[in-house]
């Protein structure tokens, strides 16, 4: 059976949601969604601009700089309504070059990174002069990710991962480590893990090395500032 090109169009847009999910700091972000972005979406360039200096200030491709949040009606848009646009569904069809006249910025679309109910930071897209113009679907796929974004940093806002003592560990030792610190036994680890229970005991000593501690209460104490109780 062959794929229809709405199939392959979700396949890719998984893809830029598998990809976001495994990143471990922000500062991933532009690694992990690099071709894929570009290839779900068709666009030359694009890129994700944070607001704060919590993180990287940019986090992008160097040949797009941020759209003027303030400076244009796509913008602002996205500043009022934490909601995603693209300049057709604002502007009448050449209105945009009074406010952008870059021909590799032909048609633009930007959308919201919210964390706590503030706008954080903003995704990019830009196609060149000649492409299509984005349209609904665009903007429907835009929302998407940009949700999953917003929901990948409020995580990792959360639970500060760029500790030097999480730093030493596995995602899969952290993993053991949260289900100790819920007072779980080995054998009950190891079956919530479907890993062996010798797996776990020799998981257990390694992150003991690891962390310089001797019993489990003394590890869980450890990392209580991390650890997902």
């Amino acid at each position: 059976m062959g794929y229809t090109l709405g199939t392959l169009m979700t396949n890719s847009l998984h893809a830029v949601f598998g990809a976001i999910a495994t990143v471990r700091n922000e500062q991933e972000l532009h690694l992990a969604l690099k071709d894929k972005i570009s290839e779900h979406f068709g666009v030359q360039h694009w890129g994700i601009y944070l607001l704060d200096d919590q993180a990287a200030t940019e986090i992008n491709i160097p040949a797009i700089p941020s759209v003027c949040l303030e400076g244009n009606p796509v913008g602002r848009y996205v500043v009022e309504r934490h909601a995603p646009a693209h300049e057709q569904l604002l502007l009448s069809p050449g209105d945009w070059k009074h406010f952008c006249s870059r021909s590799d910025h032909e048609h633009v679309m930007t959308g919201p990174i919210v964390c706590d109910g503030q706008l954080i930071g903003t995704l990019h897209l830009a196609r060149d002069r000649g492409q299509p113009a984005f349209d609904g679907n665009d903007l429907a796929d835009l929302s998407a990710v940009c949700l999953h974004l917003s929901a990948k940093i409020a995580t990792l806002r959360a639970k500060p991962t760029t500790s030097p003592l999480v730093s030493r560990l596995t995602p899969r030792e952290l993993e053991i480590a949260e289900l100790v610190a819920q007072g779980l036994t080995n054998a009950e680890i190891g079956e919530k893990l479907w890993i062996t229970q010798n797996s776990v005991k020799q998981a257990l000593k390694r992150m003991f090395r690891k962390l310089e501690v001797s019993a489990r209460a003394e590890m869980v104490a450890k990392l209580q500032d991390v650890l997902v109780s």
